[in-house]
């Protein structure tokens, strides 16, 4: 069996612009993979030249580039999102800004192989939305963006991830019965793809993790990794209230061997947390070895 590889998602850095440096240092600490955090403020994908940078960074640390998490808001700057963006929106013109959004995360794919978009139907509970797009999201509205997303998707290869999310529509169980009755595709759209991407800290908010995992398992095609307690959430795991040994257990038993990846704040400096994050990765592969 093949190794299981770990990544970081570049929300590790999302109050800054995205650079080199960011993922030399990931590379530095033994990670693999990264997933890229498509907020213009923190990364252009609209800039072709931009997009040619990032091929040269990844090329020049040796990652891959694992997954493009698709927009949720315009920006984000001191810790604050702005302009919300829902491909769930009930309201036309907002759902396709953000659908058009999304589809420039897409492009990506055209310079640089990536197997994932990770996509929100929806807003977690906790991001303030924009009074004049008001909070009203539905299964309706997110169903015609999750198809004009994969075919956007299938021609470049991309698997749509659709993240659990405190939210309605985005529980483990509600994305399950989604990607099953919902999204029944056209006969254009025999080939694409979708599943779920397993956010353990926001199944952790929302109830039982292993519960979780045993929903998705059919359709788990990838992972952020974080933990929690109380109020503060994308803590490194091992370092919230997550029972950690029977999580990874059931990620074995439903037989999930694809990459993990980390989608966690700064603790202390970028190198600091960086450290304790390869800490965290040795740790988890003892308890997957056992």
């Amino acid at each position: 069996m093949a190794k299981r590889q770990y990544g970081v998602s570049t929300h590790l850095f999302h109050n800054q612009r995205l650079s080199r440096d960011h993922l030399l240092e990931i590379a530095a600490h033994g990670f693999e993979l990264v997933e890229v955090f498509a907020t213009r403020t923190h990364f252009d994908y609209h800039n072709p030249a931009v997009v040619a940078d990032l091929q040269q960074w990844l090329a020049e640390a040796g990652l891959q580039l694992q997954s493009v998490h698709a927009p949720i808001a315009e920006r984000f700057s001191g810790g604050r999102w702005s302009g919300t963006l829902s491909i769930a929106s009930v309201d036309p013109d907002a759902r396709a800004r953000a659908v058009g959004e999304a589809e420039r995360a897409l492009h990506i794919a055209r310079r640089i192989a990536v197997p994932v978009l990770v996509a929100h139907l929806g807003a977690p509970r906790s991001q303030p939305r924009d009074p004049e797009i008001g909070v009203q999201d539905t299964r309706a509205a997110a169903r015609r963006s999750v198809e004009q997303l994969m075919r956007a998707a299938q021609p470049l290869g991309v698997r749509i991830a659709l993240e659990v999310l405190p939210n309605e529509l985005s529980r483990a169980g509600s994305l399950a019965h989604f990607v099953e009755e919902d999204l029944k595709p056209a006969e254009d759209l025999a080939g694409a793809a979708v599943g779920i991407c397993l956010d353990f800290g926001h199944a952790h908010l929302d109830g039982d993790v292993v519960d979780a995992i045993e929903t998705v398992s059919e359709h788990l095609i990838a992972t952020h990794l974080h933990d929690n307690g109380g109020r503060v959430d994308h803590l490194l795991p091992f370092e919230g209230t997550i029972d950690w040994p029977a999580a990874l257990t059931a990620v074995q038993k439903v037989g999930y061997d694809g990459p993990f990846i980390l989608e966690i704040n700064a603790q202390g400096s970028m190198k600091d947390t960086l450290a304790r994050a390869r800490q965290t990765r040795q740790r988890m592969e003892t308890l997957l070895a056992t």
